[in-house]
């Protein structure tokens, strides 16, 4: 057997040896009450946009309100937002 054979063959056994004493206190059985896929579905849930209630309005008070829109863009005399009314 020549120095080189056994330099490697001691070799292999060191890093077996040094991979064996990282994995002894590693389980396999022992499994988590979560997933990472269930943690990230909860932090999608909880992170999710809900967009704020818009009060109902009844349809006297939302022609009112188009009335009094329409009036301010037709009287608009020193042309302060000189667009096409689309602010109603």
């Amino acid at each position: 057997m020549s120095k080189r054979e056994s330099s490697g063959e001691f070799d292999d056994e060191l890093v077996n040896a040094e991979f064996e004493s990282m994995v002894e206190g590693l389980s396999l059985d022992e499994s988590s009450p979560t997933t990472y896929l269930d943690e990230l579905d909860a932090f999608e849930d909880h992170n999710r946009f809900t967009p704020p209630a818009i009060e109902k309005k009844s349809f006297k008070q939302e022609l009112r309100d188009a009335l009094r829109a329409i009036t301010r863009w037709k009287n608009n005399s020193r042309n302060h937002h000189p667009d096409d009314g689309a602010a109603l």
